[in-house]
C-alpha cells in the first residue's frame, strides 16, 4: 500500500514530565510551537492530546528519539517508542520516530543568541519539538518507516 504524501503533521519532544507540541507543514517545512503538555511518566493526558489531533488533523505524528551521542539507546528511548505506539495504537496515524539529540539544546543556544534565557523550561520542549519536525520536513529520505 502506498503511503499518502505527508503535508502537515504533528511532532513531539518526548519527557516524562512534560511534552512539547509542534504543528507542521511540508510546504514550507517549517513549524509552530503548540503546548506543552503535562505528563506524569511519560503518559499525558490523552484527552487533550486528542483535542491537538482533532483541532490540527495532521496526517502523521512526529516523535523525536533521544538517542546518544554514540547511536546507542537510553531509557528515555525506550519510553519515546512506547510513548510513539501508544500515540500510533489510540489515534492509527502514521507515526514516525526520528533522531532528535541536541534538539534541546539546539534551541537553548537560539534562545540565547536572541536574548532570552536559554534555561526557561517553560519555552524549551515545543520549540524542540518544532525542530524536530522542521528536521523531519527536511530530510524525508532519512525518514524510517511508520509504525
Amino acid at each position: 500500500m502506498l503511503e499518502k504524501k505527508i503535508q502537515t503533521a504533528l511532532g513531539f519532544d518526548f519527557g516524562f514530565t512534560k511534552i512539547g507540541v509542534a504543528f507542521g507543514q511540508a510546504v514550507t517545512q517549517t513549524a509552530s510551537p503548540i503546548k506543552i503538555l503535562k505528563a506524569k511518566e511519560g503518559q499525558p493526558n490523552w484527552q487533550e492530546v486528542e483535542k491537538l489531533l482533532t483541532n490540527f488533523k495532521p496526517d502523521a505524528l512526529v516523535i523525536g528519539l533521544p538517542l546518544n551521542m554514540d547511536d546507542t539507546e537510553n531509557t528515555v528511548c525506550t519510553a519515546a517508542k512506547k510513548f510513539a505506539q501508544r500515540l500510533h495504537g489510540r489515534f492509527g496515524k502514521p507515526t514516525y520516530l526520528i533522531d532528535e539529540r541536541l534538539s534541546s539544546t539546539g534551541v537553548s543556544y537560539v534562545l540565547e543568541e536572541i536574548g532570552q534565557n536559554p534555561y526557561a523550561k517553560n519555552q524549551i520542549d515545543d520549540l524542540a519539538a518544532c525542530l524536530i519536525l522542521e528536521t523531519f520536513f527536511k530530510y524525508p529520505d532519512h525518514r524510517p518507516n511508520a509504525i
